[in-house]
């Protein structure tokens, strides 16, 4: 068979094989194995356990279950209720304060979890009853939620970001310092919303009291002393601390990401022993439980994306199709064009894991020729996947949303992440037109490439 035959052969077999439900890791090891058996040599089986072992024995990927744990710890802790009571209470005075209090601690939660479902799940679950009990219509509370949760793949430490730099090959320091800009962007963009949004809503609560109707909370003042600010911090102060010392042990060069990611999960691990009392067994059990489900998930879905990547690139698949794209002559910006839309199509059915590993040795090639740098296209290409993840009708954070307010009906959920999905689509706009919101920290502290 041509390469092109058996590449469509090979993308039929996957779509087919995924829709009957198969779980994505187990799906990829099945494709791959039959394709082996099929149109390889037959001493190849004897090869896949040796195989997948050699691709996920990485140092790199040895930072992912670090990462995890940390996250778990803090996420499964009060930690997230305690930072989005600070942040709301030192923005109560600014209107739409609390929309964008949610915004921040995501982002701060983010960028400490790295995980953008426990992101949602751990501010969701105190910021959405919050919203409505202020009078937050349901739609635009689990909107800013969702969306804020996504911050998760793009802000250092992105599980997504170390997966990207193993496939393309790219410095992890370089491509976590790039995701701080767009995700600094896209903060400002969604706290910019929160307040017009809030603007429009107290408008709206205004106009009803005063032709007669019910008072919405949105009317109630709420007023918070610098003392009681104050009282608030002492619980915060620690992890964000942590979150600090991560960040200089990983870009002063004092430590490797993976020794980063270990110093990370340890400090995580003593502090919520420390500030929160739980050092019990009992009150253990849980985040380690979760550090262990989530880390063979993801490693296993790892290590069955690149056998079905090498499995690719034995059969002249991946080379033949980056090829063919080349081939195809079209202007640098259209074929950026192409790719990305091919990766909104996918995160309609993959989580950003697969999407990365799957389609990292079809459409790397074609972007370097093209000149593109990889590491501006790495932080593109996760806002994308970010936006999958708000997106049905696989977005992941909407599940996690409709979870945690069981009584918001999906079809809300939905309708309220879409101005987000808009805002995304113009942050990425932006990164198009103005680079150096990526590349520009990463130039800085480490040097022009």
């Amino acid at each position: 068979m041509s390469p092109l035959a058996l590449g469509a052969l090979y993308g039929i077999v996957t779509i087919v094989v995924m829709c009957s439900g198969m779980p994505i890791a187990f799906a990829l090891g099945v494709v791959a194995t039959s394709f082996m058996y099929f149109f390889m040599p037959a001493s190849s089986l004897d090869t896949v356990t040796q195989n997948v072992y050699e691709e996920i024995a990485s140092v790199t990927l040895l930072s992912i279950p670090l990462f995890i744990l940390k996250g778990a710890a803090i996420g499964k802790s009060p930690a997230g209720r305690d930072l989005y009571s600070a942040i709301h209470a030192w923005l109560s005075k600014v209107p739409g304060g609390l929309g964008i209090a949610n915004v921040f601690a995501c982002a701060l939660f983010a960028a400490m979890a790295g995980s953008s479902p426990a992101t949602c799940s751990a501010i969701g679950s105190a910021g959405i009853p919050e919203m409505r009990r202020r009078g937050y219509s349901p739609g635009f509370a689990a909107g800013i939620i969702a969306a804020g949760g996504t911050l998760g793949i793009l802000l250092p430490p992105s599980i997504t970001m170390i997966l990207y730099a193993v496939a393309s090959e790219q410095s992890l320091g370089r491509l976590f310092l790039a995701g701080v800009g767009p995700g600094v962007l896209l903060v400002i963009l969604f706290a910019g919303y929160a307040v017009y949004r809030a603007r429009k809503e107290y408008r709206l609560a205004h106009q009803v009291y005063s032709e007669g109707g019910a008072k919405s909370a949105y009317l109630d003042d709420e007023h918070f002393t610098f003392a009681q600010k104050v009282e608030m911090l002492p619980r915060v102060l620690p992890f964000l601390i942590l979150l600090i010392g991560v960040m200089i042990a990983l870009y002063g060069g004092f430590a490797t990401p993976s020794e980063t990611a270990g110093l990370g999960a340890l400090l995580a691990i003593v502090l919520i022993a420390v500030v929160y009392r739980m050092w019990r067994p009992r009150d253990l059990m849980p985040f380690l439980n979760s550090t262990i489900k989530e880390s063979c998930m993801l490693l296993l879905i790892i290590g069955m994306s690149l056998l079905y990547s090498y499995v690719m690139s034995y059969l002249h698949i991946s080379q033949s199709a980056a090829q063919w794209v080349v081939a195809l002559h079209l202007s640098k910006w259209l074929l950026l064009a192409v790719i990305l839309l091919m990766v909104i199509v996918l995160g309609f059915f993959l989580p950003p894991v697969s999407i990365i590993l799957m389609t990292a040795p079809i459409i790397l090639p074609p972007l370097r020729e093209a000149g593109f740098d990889l590491i501006w296209f790495g932080v593109v290409m996760t806002v994308v996947m970010e936006m999958g993840l708000i997106h049905p009708p696989v977005g992941l954070n909407l599940f996690v949303i409709k979870n945690i307010a069981p009584d918001i009906p999906l079809s809300d959920v939905i309708k309220g992440t879409l101005p987000f999905l808009l805002l995304m689509f113009l942050a990425i706009i932006l990164l198009c037109l103005f680079p150096g919101i990526v590349t520009g920290l990463p130039d800085l502290l480490m040097g022009a490439r």
